[in-house]
């Protein structure tokens, strides 16, 4: 079973104090360019694999989606999503990722937002959201960089003349990486950038777009705090047609 460290007191307060758990999809800075991999929501059936508080399948219902099915494992998720969701077309449920159940052809949408990279059996994962979609149905994910998640002791290194550097040691080594990030013993799993797709690729998926992200002119002005994240990747978006 995934590990449901959302449910964890000391992290999910954590995670509540966080701008994108505030501010909703417009206070996550890649999420201009997440929306821009996306088809139009009119009519589709979506699925939200680790919904979290519903941002997206709100959006999405916003946006004319005739459906949306929202998962995640963490029960406090859910409950805060399910206080702050009126829409009848959106539905959430406690699932597990590592263990779906999804109707074979029965979405026309699958989404998810930052949570694949704590997911241990994603050829299972991938192979099951495949069979959910329907033929040509894009997969649109956003997930932490293989470069941010890879070291043993992630954390800027900082020099004397005040330039930061990341380190990147065990790129190669994949599997669990144990972090206290919120909270003391959060576990992601690490992949390369060549295994990820590939593991699409074998769950018949076809890359269509693949942003390693990093903010804009733009946006850096706007948030000079996002400065830093030129430095080095913290997330991928990947968008894959079924």
């Amino acid at each position: 079973m995934t590990q449901n460290i959302y449910d964890d007191p000391q992290f999910f307060h954590g995670y509540s104090q966080m701008a994108r758990s505030i501010g909703g999809l417009d206070a996550a800075p890649e999420w201009p360019a997440l929306r821009a991999m996306l088809p139009p929501m009119q009519g589709l059936k979506v699925v939200d694999l680790g919904c979290g508080y519903g941002w997206f399948c709100r959006w999405a219902s916003g946006q004319g989606a005739d459906s949306v099915l929202g998962l995640d494992v963490s029960e406090k998720m859910l409950e805060q999503a399910r206080k702050t969701t009126a829409a009848s077309n959106i539905r959430y449920e406690r699932a597990d990722l590592e263990a779906l159940d999804l109707p074979a052809g029965g979405f026309d949408l699958a989404y998810s937002s930052l949570a694949l990279h704590y997911i241990k059996d994603l050829p299972g994962l991938f192979a099951n959201v495949h069979a959910a979609l329907k033929p040509g149905s894009p997969f649109v994910f956003s997930i932490e960089h293989p470069i941010f998640m890879a070291p043993r002791n992630p954390g800027w290194i900082i020099d004397a003349e005040g330039h930061k550097r990341w380190p990147v040691d065990g790129y190669q080594r994949e599997g669990e990486r144990v972090t206290n990030w919120l909270a003391e013993g959060v576990i992601k799993q690490h992949r390369t950038i060549g295994t990820l797709l590939n593991l699409l690729i074998a769950a018949g998926f076809s890359i269509r777009h693949v942003n390693e992200w990093g903010p804009s002119d733009a946006e850096v002005a706007a948030q000079p705090a996002l400065a830093e994240e030129r430095e080095r990747p913290m997330m991928m978006l990947v968008g894959v047609q079924r």
